[in-house]
């Protein structure tokens, strides 16, 4: 079965080894890949994964271009494995992320991805909303979401954005709410505008509890996710497959809904 996987953190090979360390000293996990695109190719290869969307984050807005040109370099240099998300900073004018945003477009990035925990922002806080005001449904957005351990980018956040932006796109990494799955529901289900990935959740929730969470939102809100360099693909890949699920639900899980969300072909449809 093509497979794509819908959130994958790449870095620079001269910091992809440190960068990688750093997150899993944030998550108090050790990383399974050093964050690098050599790492993540041979990876994918092994998982039988096609593509995946690559992207990283800004934790200050000076970072902001050089990312976002890190990450178009690197889809031009493997066009048929990478699709990129950019990167954006709520401290940004909303002149700046104006001008930003086109100018992601212009260099071929689909989205965005932001990470309230890192860049330190509530996700329903003034400058936050006003980024999503001057998106302006231009390009879906990519959210880290949940964290029992802090308040930013808590599943009711996100929530209170999703209802005030109705027609733009959010992605709700971590099935809505990484250690705060059942707030996932409460507050995210029924919102159509808002997508889920399985990522960093598989490891610590039962197939059962997984099945609960694609049936609440739906089996075509939800992507497949393995939030490389954290986790293994072929150990995410084997733990979506103990999911009770319909041959139909697993295609739309491993490909046909992400290729569906940003316009892109189907293979072999």
């Amino acid at each position: 079965m093509y497979i794509f996987d819908s959130h994958v953190h790449i870095y620079p090979e001269k910091i992809a080894a440190k960068a990688s360390e750093n997150i899993g000293d944030f998550y108090s996990l050790d990383m399974a890949f050093d964050g690098s695109i050599a790492a993540l190719l041979k990876a994918n290869e092994k998982a039988g994964i096609n593509r995946c969307l690559v992207h990283s984050v800004a934790t200050t807005k000076e970072q902001v271009q050089k990312i976002n040109d890190f990450i178009a370099e690197s889809v031009n240099e493997y066009p048929d494995k990478f699709v990129g998300f950019g990167s954006l900073h709520p401290s940004m004018t909303q002149k700046e992320i104006d001008e930003e945003i086109c100018r992601m477009l212009e260099i071929g990035l689909l989205g965005i991805k932001l990470h309230p925990d890192f860049q330190y922002f509530n996700i329903d806080e003034k400058s936050a909303m006003e980024l999503y005001e001057v998106v302006d449904n231009r390009m879906p957005i990519l959210l880290h979401t949940g964290d029992k351990r802090f308040g930013y980018s808590t599943p009711s956040r996100l929530a209170n954005a999703a209802k005030r932006f109705t027609k733009q796109k959010f992605i709700a990494a971590h099935f809505g709410g990484y250690s705060e799955w059942d707030d996932s529901i409460k507050y995210l289900s029924e919102l159509e505008n808002v997508y889920v990935d399985t990522c960093s959740s598989l490891a610590f929730i039962t197939p059962q509890e997984a099945k609960t969470y694609i049936d609440a939102f739906t089996e075509d809100r939800v992507f497949f996710a393995t939030d490389y360099p954290m986790w293994n693909p072929s150990d995410e890949i084997e733990r979506i497959n103990r999911i009770d699920l319909t041959e139909t639900a697993r295609e739309k899980i491993f490909y046909k809904n992400i290729c569906k969300f940003l316009s892109i072909d189907i293979p072999n449809e």
